[in-house]
């Protein structure tokens, strides 16, 4: 617990910058409320003790919270401002003008650094929770893609927002779980040792049992709240999926199923919340009934003092004033604990995912890719995504310059893993993949990824305007160079027709557009990157004729002079590539133009007569 702890102090890496600050705000804080019970003490004698005779003070008394020694400086205070000489000078009534107007300003001045202090320890929240944030979705969106494919995206979602929001104060607190509580709880221990010593030893003896009693009930809390935070991830994943397929939610009419499976969730995270509230609400009554039984007690051998003249009444009730304000910072100082604790919990689901290593990693001396002359080779390739089957069984093919290759074959046999290893998402088993001879892991994937787009079935599209979509990879082009772009793509005249043009916002995942539009847009946003090598993955699969027939004139102009490889279920649309390879079961089993396969009668003649294509 202690090394993770340490682990999330390292994100408010500005925490010696604040300290300083906060301990002097603190101190300050500390030092005028303690001040502010301490004048308790000249108030009452002033107001009730008619033995009391004015005597003048000249020369300036030492700082003490003794009764004694604060009404010294009731007396030198009231000699400067009131000139006067002698007991003829005493008005009770000037006195506590005086005493109010000290007792008003030192809670000015208590609350005034409190402020201060509460600021400075906001300003390093902001910024402690913006770092956490931002190295979180840095390192998530720096995974491969491998990690993804084993994470739930709402448990991800919910670190980088729920669990952040719990570890953020558990490094705040720690600056006033450091300074400020333990600072006031000082203040008005000296405040009671300077009363009276008898009594301080029996609180003294008093606070660290109330810490232990309310320790252990806040020790338990840490499991519980990682628990809370594991299912609030799974209800966010429920969340996420539900709503991004409402259609087939309600097509299916699963909508009873999805709200049980909701409703069960927050059943377990309301049971959870529910333990673990009646665990930190027992904390603070625990510790105020431990307190008033420690007050009557108080009264008890309080009262003997007073009676034996050993204590007098008004520092008694400055006694009993300040002994019932020191157990709240020690209760605030356990609620700290309580939720550095929760904190902890959470760091280690946030450390979970900084920790996780790629499996695709650059290697040391990796270089950037610089294109290729002659041809790409899959060169005995064996690949499998979690070592238990093999999906890739020994393939190996070449891809010329400014060739264009389809990949067909039935579902499942491994066409789209062949184009991920492409695309380094992931790393072979066993064999390799080449540019001209050069191994792809001796390339940057990001530079490498730079010479490469992707048109896919599943277009993505992010909520944002069209302008920006078709941007995404080359983000210094210019208005004319995406008109363009979308000129190419047969996308021009339908975003003129949109309400503002380019920048018409497309709503979630393109939720405005038709999948004919929303394809065309993601073929403009490749056009307008200009691979070098081109990857298309069912691009037309979902289409209706009339969408395939303009998507697929896209398609013609962006293959012109690009090396290309074309992943494909409708035949139709690969009859014209240079070379077609048959993929079954991880296995290239045929290989030729679309007449020779034709003529074999092999698998791809099969599949020809079942779509009817000619």
């Amino acid at each position: 617990m202690f090394k993770i702890y340490m682990r999330l102090l390292g994100f408010a890496s500005s925490i010696k910058m604040y300290a300083v600050p906060y301990f002097i705000f603190s101190a300050l804080h500390a030092l005028f409320n303690t001040f502010n019970y301490a004048m308790i003490i000249p108030i009452l004698n002033s107001m009730f003790d008619k033995g009391f005779q004015f005597k003048p003070v000249y020369d300036m008394p030492e700082f003490s919270f003794s009764g004694e020694k604060l009404q010294l400086w009731v007396n030198y205070a009231y000699t400067y401002i009131f000139n006067a000489n002698g007991p003829e000078d005493w008005n009770i009534g000037n006195v506590l003008m005086m005493l109010a107007i000290i007792l008003v300003a030192m809670n000015f001045c208590s609350n005034l650094f409190r402020f201060l202090g509460g600021y400075t320890v906001e300003k390093m929240r902001i910024e402690t929770i913006q770092r956490m944030r931002n190295a979180m979705f840095d390192s998530v969106i720096g995974k491969d893609v491998g990690y993804f494919s084993t994470q739930r995206k709402g448990d991800v979602m919910s670190r980088i927002t729920s669990d952040v929001g719990a570890v953020q104060y558990c490094i705040t607190n720690t600056l006033q779980v450091v300074f400020r509580e333990p600072l006031l709880i000082v203040g008005y221990l000296v405040l009671m040792v300077s009363i009276s010593w008898q009594l301080s030893v029996f609180s003294v003896l008093f606070l660290p049992m109330v810490g232990l009693i309310i320790g252990r009930i806040v020790k338990k809390l840490r499991y519980p709240a990682s628990q809370s935070m594991q299912r609030t991830g799974e209800m966010i994943s429920v969340l996420d999926e539900s709503l991004g397929g409402i259609k087939i939610v309600k097509t299916y009419t699963a909508t009873e199923y999805i709200k049980e499976k909701f409703h069960d969730l927050n059943q377990t995270i309301s049971n959870i919340l529910y333990w673990m509230a009646r665990r930190q609400l027992l904390a603070s009554p625990m510790s105020e009934f431990l307190g008033i039984t420690a007050v009557a007690v108080i009264l008890i051998f309080g009262g003997s003092l007073v009676e034996s003249n050993e204590l007098s009444g008004a520092g008694f009730i400055a006694f009993i004033a300040a002994f019932s304000q020191i157990t709240r910072p020690v209760r605030a100082l356990i609620d700290q604990f309580s939720s550095i604790n929760q904190g902890v919990a959470a760091g280690e689901r946030l450390f979970e995912v900084l920790d996780a290593e790629n499996e695709v990693t650059d290697a040391p001396d990796a270089k950037d890719f610089e294109g290729f002359n002659d041809k790409i080779e899959f060169r005995n390739v064996h690949f499998s995504y979690d070592e238990s089957r093999e999906i890739i069984h020994g393939v190996s093919f070449s891809v010329r310059k400014g060739e264009t290759i389809a990949l067909v074959g039935p579902s499942g046999g491994g066409k789209s893993t062949l184009s991920e290893l492409l695309e380094r998402f992931y790393d072979v088993d066993s064999g390799d993949i080449l540019f001209d001879g050069v191994s792809i892991r001796d390339y940057k994937q990001d530079s490498l990824r730079s010479a490469m787009s992707l048109v896919s079935q599943d277009t993505v599209l992010f909520n944002d305007s069209i302008k920006n979509n078709i941007a995404l990879g080359n983000r210094e082009a210019t208005d004319e160079e995406i008109v363009e772009a979308c000129k190419v793509a047969n996308a021009h005249n339908f975003i003129m027709e949109s309400p503002e043009g380019y920048d018409t916002n497309i709503g979630d995942r393109g939720a405005k557009l038709s999948g004919g539009q929303r394809q065309r847009l993601s073929i403009a946003r490749a056009v307008l990157k200009n691979p070098e090598i081109l990857i298309l993955d069912e691009a037309t699969s979902a289409l209706d004729t009339e969408s395939e027939k303009l998507v697929q004139d896209a398609l013609y102009k962006l293959l012109k002079g690009r090396t290309s490889v074309v992943i494909a279920h409708r035949l139709s649309t690969i009859m014209n590539a240079d070379r077609i390879f048959v993929i079954d079961e991880g296995r290239i089993v045929e290989e030729g133009k679309h007449d020779e396969l034709i003529a074999k009668g092999g698998v791809y003649a099969k599949l020809v007569e079942l779509q009817n294509v000619k």
